[in-house]
């Protein structure tokens, strides 16, 4: 029987060769039909699909008896999102970012990350193309480039914390009211439209916090796992835990507690 640990180094070799394969020989080379609204203002092109598809059936043959629930076979077969706090389950987005990649803008990331009976335990996240391998496993840490990673040490303040308030998908009352308080931070980003850059940027100290509304598995799974294991904190807008199988919504992420709770505060 697989294990966690016997995975582990395997992963992020195998995203870096779906990257190779299937998404850099595209990145601004996309021809007229590699592109497609699978709904309305949501891309996908050949490179996600063929990026998928490599990554599943490696992920099935490093641990067989599992099963893989990707971004796109998902957009076919929304059922495939039920039972993830059942059994061994990998979530997969084989390119996060893709109105980014297709606009030709270097900001996109190639993810998974592997949930036991509803727990994260592991999360990769590749970014193709400045080449950096991020890569946690619960209780043991997170590391980028082989060397472990933590949030800065200074807790910023509430007055001079930057960070991406995402306000696309909030309800109209709830995104009157953020947006009225934006004041109360010191810098609110647009967002980088690309979770597997957001949460790095708040582990490097980029930026210190983000907040978002939808909250997808395979979004979401790999970065907060990340931050968490960086010592960094994760919540929804109530302060509850977020899980892979959890269908609500709102999220936000800060690089401490103190931040977060300031946020919440200052924001909800």
């Amino acid at each position: 029987m697989a294990s966690p640990d016997s995975v582990f180094d395997q992963v992020l070799p195998l995203l870096a060769e779906a990257s190779e394969r299937a998404v850099m020989p595209r990145f601004r080379q996309l021809r007229e039909g590699d592109v497609i609204e699978k709904a309305k203002d949501e891309l996908v092109t050949v490179a996600d699909r063929e990026a998928e598809t490599i990554i599943e059936h490696g992920l099935l043959a490093l641990w067989p008896g599992s099963r893989v629930v990707g971004e796109e076979a998902c957009a076919a077969n929304p059922a495939l999102l039920q039972g993830l706090d059942r059994g061994t389950v990998w979530l997969v987005d084989p390119l996060d970012g893709t109105g980014n990649f297709v606009a030709g803008r270097p900001v996109f990331a190639v993810m998974a990350s592997l949930v036991i009976d509803g727990e994260a335990i592991g999360a990769w996240v590749l970014n193709p193309v400045s080449g950096e391998r991020w890569r946690a496993q619960r209780g043991s840490g997170t590391f980028c480039d082989g060397q472990r990673m933590r949030v800065p040490d200074r807790s910023v303040p509430l007055q001079e914390a930057r960070g991406a308030v995402l306000t696309r998908f909030l309800p109209a009352a709830l995104k009157q009211q953020v947006e009225a308080k934006l004041g109360r931070i010191g810098q609110a980003l647009p967002g980088a439209r690309c979770a597997g850059v957001e949460y790095p940027a708040i582990i490097t100290g980029q930026q210190q916090f983000a907040m978002f509304y939808r909250t997808l598995p395979w979004d979401h799974v790999p970065g907060t796992l990340l931050l968490q294991e960086a010592g960094g904190h994760v919540g929804r807008y109530d302060g509850g835990a977020y899980h892979a199988g959890d269908e609500s919504v709102g999220l936000l992420s800060a690089a401490d507690e103190p931040l977060w709770h300031a946020l919440k505060a200052a924001l909800l």
